[in-house]
């Protein structure tokens, strides 16, 4: 069996955070295909990422698909002048992903019990509110009962002002301060949260990698103060080890880093350097299903829970799933929402999430069966098969 076309769908996902998924598929000669997903955090990172999908069929034509980890390195070498990590990564990603997607398809096996089988039945999950509904205490009492009701019992936000006309808003980090009436209305948002969600709800904190080291130190404190908060995901950005060492020294609560950590190596660091109680890599960004089963067993030496940032598209969160059925450090896998009817346009068969977890898709490779009827009517700049 041999690799015949590499090919980008950029497809309009209506009334979901992202607006857009990015999935990958790889075409075979065996009439046996497999999906990926890249989905990246803005409209031109997307459009970039589905060019370069284009031109990589230069580089795998004519492969033998069952070679995943072959390919991984092929690709990740190819550009190793230019940058390995960013694009690189994502590239790889949503191409390994689908990779073994076809691997399960012709042995008739889902990818879970090609990694090793399963430690567990389903995966516990944590997800969010919908942010723009809280702009008023009653609307986000409301969103955080409609999680509680739902059966989760873990979930994430951010409760920081994102000001109109701010850098925040703007560029996402510049000066990296906040000020002290925007600190007050995240505590007192977080502090109604867990008030709304009750004692034994796990609240979890991402600040966006938004602050600078004093900021972030200070903006910790104030919400272990308020909410009794799980973590305090991603205090500063990804660039610096020294600011992150400075941050989880000075703080209480539990650090949550990885969704922008690219490959195993931006991990060494991390476990050696006791930075974080909590590694948060993102199978669609980090390297695909090959990398975060690796990134996994290295966290499970040094005892660190696994929760991957699956919160893009259907494919996204099933392709986590699979890796972490076979992982013994598992803490929770991420989805975008409670509801994810939006993600079952996609799909001939819904997903199941009910009561909190996720119960893997039956059936071989990631599990999935996509309504192509619905990928074609939805494509976008002519991104599609």
């Amino acid at each position: 069996m041999k690799i015949t076309s590499i090919v980008p769908w950029l497809v309009k996902a209506d009334g979901t955070f992202w607006g857009e998924f990015l999935f990958v598929e790889v075409r075979t000669d065996g009439g046996v295909n497999g999906w990926g997903e890249i989905t990246s955090t803005t409209r031109m990172a997307n459009r970039a990422m589905a060019l370069i999908l284009r031109q990589v069929n230069e580089l795998l034509v004519g492969d033998d698909p069952a070679n995943i980890d072959l390919i991984w390195h092929k690709i990740f070498r190819s550009f190793t002048y230019m940058g390995s990590r960013g694009a690189t990564t994502h590239l790889i990603s949503g191409i390994d992903i689908a990779l073994w997607d076809i691997r399960g398809k012709v042995l008739n096996q889902p990818v879970c019990d090609l990694l090793g089988g399963r430690l567990r039945d389903d995966l516990l999950l944590y997800t969010h509110p919908e942010w723009r509904n809280m702009v008023d205490k009653e609307t986000s009492i409301e969103e955080i009962r409609k999680i509680v009701d739902s059966g989760h019992t873990a979930l994430k936000f951010d409760p920081f002002p994102h000001s109109e006309g701010s850098h925040a808003e703007n560029v996402g980090y510049l000066d990296g301060q906040l000020s002290r009436k925007d600190e007050r209305i995240a505590a007192e948002l977080t502090a109604l949260v867990r008030e709304t969600a009750g004692p034994d709800m796990e609240i979890l904190i991402d600040a966006h990698g938004r602050f600078n080291v004093p900021t972030a130190i200070r903006l910790c404190r104030t919400l272990e103060d308020a909410g009794d908060i799980g973590w305090f995901e991603e205090p500063v950005p990804p660039e610096s080890y020294h600011a992150l060492k400075q941050v989880r020294d000075k703080v209480g609560a539990a650090i949550s880093v990885g969704e922008r950590l690219h490959t195993r190596w931006d991990f060494v660091k991390v476990f050696e350097q006791e930075l974080a109680e909590f590694i948060m890599p993102d199978v669609t960004w980090t390297g695909g299903i090959t990398e975060l089963k690796k990134i996994a067993t290295m966290a499970e030496a040094y005892y660190v829970p696994v929760t991957p940032h699956d919160a893009s598209g259907p494919i996204n969160l099933v392709a986590g799933g699979h890796v972490m059925m076979t992982v013994p450090n598992f803490y929770r896998l991420e989805t975008s929402r409670c509801d994810l009817s939006k993600y079952n346009s996609f799909l001939e068969e819904p997903l199941d999430n009910s009561g909190g977890r996720l119960k893997l898709p039956a059936g071989s490779g990631l599990g999935l069966r996509l309504n192509m009827d619905f990928m074609r009517s939805n494509i976008i700049d002519g991104f599609g098969g």
